[in-house]
């Protein structure tokens, strides 16, 4: 006996799938869903053994291993309720403005490891988090406030003092208790943040919309999204109408008229955003929600991302779309931002099932979070991905720093079963090639997934069905597959790709059916948009790194572990050389070689100057420098380089050309807060807070800096040579005609067996560095 299968698309209200809280029947006002495609409940898929499953278990590891009487020391003291635990240090230290945030993530982290893995230890270890948390809300009063800091901190964002995004951190305990009654059914954790909601609502009440406007000036987070989740769960159009109240109309609207104004902007404050955008869509119908969250992901997806799925740069989109060239940095791409890129990813794909959501998805998984986690120690997660090639991995100290990318890791690291598997009303998506098993317990159907993608250039997929059923079975085939190939039990079919990027395999499927799908990978170029000659090297939907070595990398700096300083790479030595790559022909394959017996290892053969360079996925790049992006010239444009460089004069050993791009690019140029400028015909740079280039030494013999300043600046800053301080510089400003030419001696340790040095300029006591006007190493007299 054969059974069809109908599914009414419900939306579950019971379950909290992939961070996104769903309510009844979400409809558009002309009576359509607006939700088509749902993903599966993440407690109905299990990892099978490999790589996911190894990062999801180091994951709940780390979890267990936190004292959660240390997690809620801070808000037993805001309530004053005795307590002697040692508080959580870094972002999490008392004496920071940010602290509770953690909190928040580790709620979200171990109710979505709960559904993951079934782990009740981790489920009850969250539950009593929850009891200390709501214990904290009754000391604090009938207000229904709760956090690790004071109430005074949400007045100063009210009045418009100085204060670090207070409604930034409330959002991620609202999330968190919110996951742990949708998820773990805590119903404790749904009071606590519902009395949360109405104090919430009892302070902005207070304030008319210029005043609201005017708070939502500093980063407040997913509040939006987290209160329209509430009003789903609830039904209560109370947190509906508060949801709206912090809606940022300046961003939205702007995304709503389709006008990129993203320069300029932080990029975490925003992406939630629009996240809560997404939800307001799903909840009303109301289409310039839809229309801003379209927009505002494909400018950000094909016009201000990275290779590797990643966005923003210094924090910041710092230029007009589709100029990244010059944003590659040792702060680029930072994590949360491709973590909520994510989330907001599974929106867009929920409202249309167009494969290309999911292709971007991938591509971010695999080269954008899974590089981010150290393969040795749980909870270290990278705050930035450096994209400067030169550079190398630095994470977060797994008990000291609690960065806002170490939350949103430990929640990335719980999900990786999420958004394998979707459905709608008749069949089954297959959107992710992870090792897995999905149980469709409601029809009595298992699929199992087995796969080593993407060492595997494929899948298999075996369904067990309690008797025959009838549904779709559709297989995202992926944009960088050319000729993919398929079999069911066995017989090849030519694959039939629908309109929405799948093959579709509607038929009547019997207990044990097995379907193989290869996806043959091929070498690709990603270009940077503004300039082509700049790429990374791609396999597949896979970013390759180049292995350029530990030379000169301490034990400490090849670990990439004890780095609680958020700048911790700023002046961490000078980039390893890199070299550029000159084709001597125009297909890949003819110049990237596999290596044999080595999956996923290549190396370029006669392309590297001066030298070639092996290259493996940048997932599994960890305890060297690398490179990510290259410079890739033809020969001839090769030849006319090497032309038109100009020599160094007798007695240079090496010199930078300031404001010249490609000198600056030679030198590895890094800035935060800089300007420049002209003055009498020579170009300058200045910093608020530093700038830095790598310039190369002679070890053999005595060296110099030699600098140039405009005689009439009157400043003070520090020196540094590889983090180290070789002058605290004071100009008196006496020469006001001319430069000032200074050199200073480099102590021979500073650059004993170096190539290169890293030259800082560090700005002190709240102002500018000098401008500078050139910077060479000489040899001495």
């Amino acid at each position: 006996m054969r059974m069809k299968i109908f599914l009414p698309l419900v939306v579950l209200c019971s379950f909290s799938v992939g961070d996104v809280v769903f309510g009844q029947d979400v409809q558009d006002p002309s009576g359509n869903t607006v939700v088509k495609i749902i993903p599966f409940d993440l407690r109905q898929v299990r990892l099978l053994d490999g790589p996911m499953k190894d990062l999801l278990e180091g994951n709940r590891e780390y979890l267990l291993s936190l004292d959660i009487d240390r997690i809620v020391q801070n808000f037993r003291v805001n309530a004053s309720i005795p307590s002697h635990a040692v508080p959580l240090g870094g972002w999490e230290a008392p004496g920071c403005e940010l602290r509770g945030h953690f909190t928040g993530h580790y709620l979200t982290a171990c109710a979505l490891t709960y559904a993951a893995t079934g782990d009740e230890e981790i489920r009850s270890r969250a539950n009593q988090l929850v009891t200390a948390l709501a214990a904290c809300q009754k000391a604090l009063g009938k207000s229904g406030y709760l956090s690790a800091f004071p109430e005074e901190f949400i007045v100063r964002v009210e009045t418009g003092k100085r204060v670090w995004a207070p409604w930034y951190t409330l959002h991620k305990i609202y999330a968190g208790l919110l996951d742990m009654y949708t998820i773990c059914g805590n119903k404790d954790a749904l009071e606590v943040v519902t009395k949360m909601s109405a104090w919430a609502k009892s302070r902005t009440d207070k304030l008319d919309e210029q005043q609201m406007q005017s708070m939502l000036k500093v980063e407040f987070g997913g509040m939006a999204e987290v209160l329209a989740n509430l009003a789903a769960v609830t039904g209560d159009p109370v947190h509906f109408a508060l949801a709206r109240r912090f809606e940022k109309r300046s961003f939205l609207d702007s995304l709503i008229a389709e006008k990129d104004r993203l320069k300029g902007l932080h990029v975490n404050t925003h992406i939630p955003q629009v996240i809560g955008a997404a939800r307001a869509y799903e909840l009303t119908g109301e289409e310039p929600y839809r229309d801003a969250v379209t927009y505002f992901w494909n400018q950000v997806v094909n016009s201000r991302s990275y290779a590797t799925g990643g966005t923003s740069n210094y924090e910041y989109w710092r230029e007009e779309p589709r100029k990244l060239s010059r944003e590659l940095s040792q702060e680029s791409h930072e994590n949360c931002c491709t973590y909520n890129m994510l989330r907001l990813t599974e929106h867009l794909f929920a409202w249309s099932g167009d494969a290309r959501y999911f292709d971007y998805y991938e591509r971010a998984l695999f080269s954008g979070i899974l590089p981010t986690h150290h393969p040795e120690a749980g909870g270290a997660i990278m705050y930035y991905v450096p994209l400067k090639s030169g550079l190398f991995k630095m994470f977060g100290v797994p008990d000291s720093s609690y960065f806002c990318c170490n939350g949103s890791g430990i929640e990335s690291f719980a999900k990786l079963g999420n958004s394998i598997y979707h459905r709608n009303s008749d069949g089954i998506f297959v959107n992710l090639f992870i090792a897995s098993e999905l149980n469709w317990k409601e029809q009595g159907i298992t699929v199992t997934q087995t796969t080593r993608f993407p060492e595997e250039e494929g899948t298999t997929l075996v369904v067990h069905a309690r008797q025959q059923a009838e549904f779709a079975l559709r297989i995202r085939i992926p944009s960088w597959v050319v000729r993919p190939a398929l079999r069911i039990n066995g017989v090849s079919h030519r694959p039939l790709v629908n309109s929405a990027g799948y093959a579709e395999l509607f038929r009547t499927w019997s207990d044990g059916d097995k379907v193989e799908v290869r996806f043959p990978m091929q070498l690709s170029l990603s270009r940077m948009p503004d300039d082509p000659s700049v790429a990374a090297i791609m396999y597949g939907p896979i970013v390759l790194a180049g292995e350029l070595g530990s030379e000169t990398m301490s034990k400490e700096m090849q670990s990439g572990l004890g780095w609680a300083d958020v700048d911790r790479m700023v002046s961490m030595g000078a980039a390893a050389e890199v070299p550029v790559l000159v084709p001597p022909g125009d297909m890949l394959s003819s110049w990237i070689r596999p290596v044999d017996g080595k999956p996923l290892t290549f190396r370029t053969e006669g392309a590297g100057k001066p030298a070639d360079v092996s290259l493996i996925p940048f997932y599994r790049m960890f305890g060297q420098r690398y490179a990510v992006y290259w410079n890739i010239y033809s020969p001839a444009q090769w030849k006319e380089i090497q032309r038109t460089r100009p020599g160094l004069p007798d007695g240079f050993v090496d010199r930078v050309t300031i404001g010249d791009s490609s000198s600056e690019h030679e030198h590895n140029f890094q800035a935060y807060r800089f300007q420049s400028g002209t003055r009498l015909d020579k170009k300058w740079v200045r910093s608020h807070l530093w700038f830095r280039y790598d310039l190369n030494v002679d070890p053999s013999s005595p060296n110099v800096l030699q600098c140039s300043y405009w005689g009439g600046d009157s400043s003070k800053f520090d020196l540094l040579i590889d983090g180290k301080l070789l002058k605290s510089e004071v100009l008196q400003g006496v020469k006001v005609d001319g430069f000032l030419k200074l050199r200073y001696d480099i102590p021979p340790d500073l650059v004993f067996g170096k190539k290169r040095i890293a030259v800082m300029f560090r700005a002190k006591e709240n102002k500018p560095t000098a401008e500078v006007y050139e910077l060479a190493v000489v040899e001495k007299d």
